[in-house]
């Protein structure tokens, strides 16, 4: 039985609202049937992944390789950092609010955004940092292609649109506007031209 206020709906009102009810669970449909017969294509080994995970792997190697003596999620101050240089009492995180308190409690403490590459962090620290080079994966200049992939962070199979994906995030951090050096922004545009010119169509 059809309750009272329905029947006093205009008609067209009504038939609107089943009409559009019924084209939603249509759509929704075909989309759910579109996605079983279609699947989306899992992304290419060594594509390009973010997180604090890898941040994680890049600094530990990164304090290693600088001889830096360090313990990973220690708590200081009532907050846990992800790494702690108990020498310096200099706290590295992740996490904005962490970074202010520590900061007030009187810690030096850096903060990692998880897009800045990781010798920028050599920049930030309070004490002077031997000089290494840490070219990616250890690439010598005999493949400038792949050097320009990896500065990006890429697979030498990424595709244009992962290139210029890639680019935009790293020039984030690179760009003199945004705290990184004139030299850092420039051999970034000249990977992101190298590897624009080689991506995989």
């Amino acid at each position: 039985m059809i309750p009272e206020w329905v029947s006093s709906l205009p008609p067209w009102l009504v038939f609107g609202l089943l009409g559009g009810g019924l084209a939603s669970v249509v759509v929704a449909g075909v989309f759910l049937v579109g996605g079983r017969l279609f699947p989306d294509e899992p992304a290419p080994r060594g594509h390009r992944v973010d997180g604090s995970a890898r941040r994680r792997t890049e600094i530990r190697k990164y304090l290693r390789t600088i001889s830096e003596p360090f313990v990973e999620d220690h708590a200081i101050h009532g907050e846990t950092v992800e790494f702690y240089l108990p020498r310096r009492d200099v706290a590295l995180t992740f996490d904005a609010q962490a970074y202010f308190r520590l900061e007030r409690a009187g810690t030096y403490t850096v903060l990692c955004e998880h897009e800045m590459p990781v010798h920028a962090l050599g920049r930030r620290l309070p004490f002077d940092v031997p000089e290494f080079d840490f070219g990616p994966r250890g690439r010598t200049s005999n493949d400038p292609v792949g050097e320009a992939f990896d500065h990006l962070d890429l697979a030498r199979t990424a595709s244009p649109e992962a290139v210029r994906d890639a680019y935009r995030d790293r020039v984030k951090t690179v760009h003199p506007d945004h705290g990184g050096s004139q030299a850092e922004f420039k051999r970034l545009q000249e990977a992101y031209a190298t590897a624009r010119e080689h991506a995989a169509e």
